[in-house]
């Protein structure tokens, strides 16, 4: 899979210095995929989670650093690119403001 707007994951690790090992991590095995539907994510990241947002669209959002922060991703299965969209504590996403946004 290619990863879409990558300086944004390198931004978010400089403000959050805990989260960049793990999405360091993320990087390489998304990297490295090649799936196909969530089903296959979820082998690999089984807390990955499909959220409807204000578009009608399906974003898929994965935890970071226990749960700490969320990742939110728009997934091209047909084209295989991920698309990065926000990267936001547990706090910020439980606000839900962030959907209206997408």
């Amino acid at each position: 899979m290619r990863i879409i707007k990558r300086p944004t994951l390198r931004e978010f690790a400089g403000r959050h210095p805990k989260t960049g090992r793990y999405l360091d991590d993320w990087q390489r095995v998304v990297r490295a995929a090649a799936w196909n539907n969530l089903a296959d994510v979820r082998r690999t990241f089984p807390s990955a989670d499909l959220v409807k947002v204000a578009s009608g669209r399906q974003v898929t959002v994965f935890n970071v650093c226990g749960n700490a922060f969320r990742l939110i991703v728009a997934m091209h299965f047909d084209r295989q690119r991920v698309f990065v969209l926000r990267l936001l504590s547990h706090a910020e996403y439980d606000k839900e403001n962030w959907k209206a946004e997408l």
